[in-house]
């Protein structure tokens, strides 16, 4: 535990740390066996526990959604696998879903630790960490929810896909993506840096071949 407190917690942008761990399903090294690929690691509390037992159900139930987009599902607790496997056995005998995606035995708590996943007054019970990794291996999201809070699954699903959209279409996508407000499931172009930028904006907005409130908030549809 005190050789993980030494690293700094990653943050959005940094390469995610090479790590070798241990899983449900064999040996893994962080993100190098998911190169080509993007992955969601989430961490929970503990085995046998109510909360985490329905969000283990939701993201098995949402696998085929996240596997279409190139993404794979990895649960991580300070625990040894042998918990990992009972557990497993008991949603499958109980609720009829068989848990496909690995779980990694952090039993010593050091990526727990090195990921910020451990509040300091929670022991070594993790927090509802989740972390959207990409194809290269950067970290593209984090979030916490508190141990009392399931995770939405379906905005972790969203976000995978905002950000995929995002990086194909070299734009950004606005709130509530694909269903915002004022928008819908356009995207918003990034804002002009230069006057003759700002004046070219304008006359796409004119040919209508891009829709605009301001030269500064254009948008346009997905390509």
């Amino acid at each position: 535990m005190e050789a993980a407190q030494a690293f700094t917690k990653p943050f959005i942008g940094d390469q995610f740390p090479e790590t070798a761990v241990h899983t449900t399903l064999g040996e893994l090294v962080l993100p190098t066996s998911y190169q080509g690929h993007w992955f969601v690691l989430f961490s929970h509390p503990g085995d046998f526990t109510p909360v985490c037992t329905t969000e283990f159900v939701a993201f098995q139930k949402r696998m085929p959604e996240f596997k279409t987009l190139n993404t794979y599902l990895i649960g991580l607790s300070v625990e040894q696998v042998y918990s990992h496997l009972k557990w497993i056995e008991w949603i499958q005998q109980n609720l009829k879903v068989e848990i496909t995606f690995p779980i990694i035995a952090d039993s010593l708590g050091h990526l727990a630790m090195r990921l910020g996943m451990i509040h300091p007054t929670m022991g070594t019970r993790t927090v509802r960490s989740v972390y959207i990794v990409d194809t290269t291996g950067k970290i593209r999201l984090i979030l916490t929810y508190p141990e009392n809070v399931g995770r939405n699954i379906d905005e972790i699903l969203r976000a995978v896909k905002a950000l995929q959209t995002a990086d194909s279409n070299q734009a950004a996508t606005p709130a509530n993506w694909p269903k915002n407000e004022l928008i819908g499931d356009r995207i918003i172009i990034p804002a002009p840096k230069t006057v003759q930028e700002a004046k070219k904006r304008a006359d796409q907005a004119q040919s209508g071949e891009i829709q605009c409130y301001d030269w500064w908030l254009c948008s346009k549809p997905l390509s």
